[in-house]
């Protein structure tokens, strides 16, 4: 292919980011490669179904026209899938294989018996077969510990519960931040409700549920689609936040409904709060919120200790001669405190080094292995609940007078602040921030933001007390 072809896709893609910008471009465009420019059409490729779906349905026009912006001629774009593969034969039962739930295909109900189901049938209904699952996730393998005892005892009850039992608490979500165990807990509880046999358990990521109804709309078979998702005993969905779409959404909102008001459970985790789900519409959140919400914190150093001696009598299964000394598990425990999937990392470097040379492993080679998993530590997370409390508590009003249409001198000016804080210390946008202060307009914030912005030039005793509270919210 010309450098020159090549030279044009890079300004498109330039073009496309600054039109749906970073965040839409990373989750859909970021794997599109170009294959060819034939006369006036364009030959582009993605590697998975469910991308090309998605994009021809929502943003079909808006890569034609980047493309015209830079070539005018060009009159046709046309998507591929590099490698598709459609399976059309019935998956048959047998052990879970560790290298089966990463392939996409080879979608399993979650107990390797014979309901699986029929994978790329013609009713377009892949995404009833449920997200892969990895049979190492199970409740045997989770390490319980104070940050997420609650979230355990939940999903346990959720599998503990009959058919017909009264759903004590629907939905279930739980939020977490990456690598904390959400999407073990979520795989857990499929696993052993399906083994329990008493309710059929469905597990989906928001990317094959999506997946699924727009694959559903295509084959006109949409109907059906949600007749059967409707008909799950429990459904589980994993990593929310990625749920985008209005159609798609509202389709979520409505199986959610049909699912609580019929008394069928339903599992949710997310990395953040409904209520800081800004993608999501209003009447989601709001039913989200109508549950239990669980958040499991960080790993404290007590369970990254115990995480580390589960997964080591773990790999001792495959390698029983894999030894690492308490002292290194120790260091280890103490500086690897990101998350749990760097101390995976950190004990899969030991096992490999073990492997490989023969060495034994000691605290200087770990310490020499793992030197790029020791991150600094993050700043404290600030919320905008918590932003409210401190500046209300700072300026002697109430949180709902920060909330309130109230336009008293005493009232605008910590209202002000507390805006202007909120831009500074969360990644929230105007618009979410707007809504978070009793659904005021965005220009409203950013009016507050910026007048705050030019006191405090001017004003050493505003500065200062704006000083006192990010000490206060960041400590």
């Amino acid at each position: 292919m010309a450098s020159t072809d090549q030279d044009r896709w890079s300004r498109v893609k330039g073009r496309l980011r600054a039109e749906v910008g970073d965040d839409v471009y990373s989750s859909w465009f970021a794997r599109m490669d170009l294959e060819a420019i034939e006369d006036d059409t364009v030959r582009l490729s993605v590697p998975t179904r469910f991308l090309k779906s998605w994009i021809q349905s929502h943003y079909a026009e808006k890569v034609l026209a980047c493309w015209q912006a830079e070539e005018p001629k060009i009159l046709r774009v046309e998507l591929t899938v590099r490698s598709a593969v459609l399976r059309t034969a019935v998956v048959k039962p047998k052990a879970p294989d560790l290298a089966d739930h990463r392939d996409g295909n080879a979608a399993r109900l979650g107990n390797g018996d014979s309901r699986n189901m029929l994978i790329g049938d013609a009713g377009g209904h892949e995404a009833l077969g449920g997200s892969p699952l990895d049979p190492r996730l199970t409740f045997e393998s989770f390490v319980v510990g104070r940050s997420n005892t609650l979230a355990h005892a939940a999903a346990k009850q959720v599998v503990a519960a009959k058919r017909g039992d009264p759903v004590m608490f629907n939905p279930l979500y739980i939020h977490a931040g990456v690598g904390l165990g959400k999407t073990h807990l979520l795989q857990a509880t499929t696993w052993a409700g399906n083994a329990v046999g008493e309710r059929k358990v469905l597990y989906l990521t928001a990317e094959k549920f999506m997946y699924g109804f727009v694959s559903a709309l295509r084959t006109q078979t949409a109907l059906a689609f949600k007749e059967a998702l409707r008909g799950i005993g429990v459904l589980v969905i994993d990593d929310l936040q990625f749920l985008q779409g209005k159609s798609t959404q509202a389709e979520f909102c409505h199986t959610l409904n049909a699912l609580i008001d019929a008394g069928r459970q339903v599992v949710i985790a997310s990395d953040r709060p409904p209520s800081d789900l800004e993608s999501l519409d209003d009447r989601v959140r709001s039913r989200l919120a109508g549950g239990l919400v669980v958040e499991m914190g960080s790993l404290g150093e007590e369970l990254r200790f115990e995480i580390l001696k589960s997964r080591v009598m773990a790999a001792r299964a495959h390698h029983p001669g894999f030894d690492v000394p308490l002292p290194v598990l120790t260091y280890i425990a103490k500086t690897v405190t990101h998350n749990g999937r760097d101390l995976e990392g950190a004990l899969n470097r030991l096992l490999a080094h073990n492997k490989l040379t023969g060495h034994p492993v000691t605290l200087e080679m770990a310490e020499r292995e793992v030197r790029d998993l020791i991150r600094p530590q993050e700043p404290k997370r600030v919320k905008i609940e918590d932003i409210q409390r401190v500046v209300a508590r700072q300026y002697n009003v109430s949180r709902s007078d920060l909330l309130s249409s109230r336009r008293t001198a005493n009232v605008v000016r910590p209202r002000q602040v507390a805006m202007y804080l909120a831009k500074t210390l969360t990644l929230r946008s105007l618009p979410e921030i707007g809504r978070r202060f009793g659904g005021r307009d965005h220009t409203t914030v950013l009016h507050a933001v910026r007048k705050i912005e030019g006191l405090v030039g001017n004003d050493n005793v505003l500065a200062e007390e704006i000083e006192i509270l990010k000490r206060q919210l960041q400590d």
